[in-house]
């Protein structure tokens, strides 16, 4: 049954890697805070970057809950489920940090994810694992996957950056998770 690892290689990063989305999950400090659960998905949007970290590419939308509580206390859980194929659950217990467009280390971060960039990239999630874990995954159901979706492209691919950093400045929801705390520092950087 579950098992737990010290490191992500062989066989945990090629299913890692293998899988065509993921699951965050944050919470604020406050007892009565929101906990955040989130999908993430697009193809090449997360890697591997060694035995104990791994980085996704953080776009603009509809909130900044995980930015914010990574913000405000660094844990994070990723979550990995087999769709297809053996069942599998893997999990990275960690700490995240956003890295955001101002930060010196943010262009090499994105250099590495390839063609996976895209319009309204806000900040780099690097996650260090405390915790690296697989469980039988009996229960998650067979799904087909059909597509990558275009809307969050086509969207914000019609917004030039100053554009998007309008957008982020106008919205509260970015500038604030829903308990209050500091989401996303605004203005936004523009991207060099």
């Amino acid at each position: 049954m579950g098992k737990t690892y010290e490191r992500i290689d062989g066989r945990l990063r090629e299913f890692i890697e293998a899988q065509p989305m993921f699951f965050t999950a944050t919470a604020p400090l406050s007892a009565d805070g929101h906990v955040n659960l989130s999908p993430k998905g697009r193809r090449g949007t997360w890697r591997v970057l060694d035995e104990r970290r791994v980085a996704y590419l953080d776009f603009g939308g509809s909130h900044a809950e995980t930015i914010a509580h990574l913000r405000e206390n660094g844990r994070i859980t990723l979550m990995w489920c087999a769709f297809d194929g053996p069942p599998n659950i893997v999990r990275v217990h960690g700490t995240g940090e956003p890295v955001f467009r101002d930060d010196p280390r943010f262009a090499d971060l994105v250099a590495g994810f390839g063609d996976a960039d895209g319009p309204a990239l806000r900040a780099v999630v690097v996650v260090t694992a405390k915790l690296i874990s697989d469980t039988c995954g009996f229960a998650v159901p067979f799904l087909d996957y059909r597509a990558e979706r275009t809307l969050h492209a086509e969207y914000f691919g019609r917004k030039s950056d100053e554009q998007f950093a309008a957008y982020c400045a106008g919205k509260d929801h970015n500038a604030r998770s829903i308990d209050g705390l500091p989401a996303l520092p605004l203005p936004l950087p523009p991207r060099s």
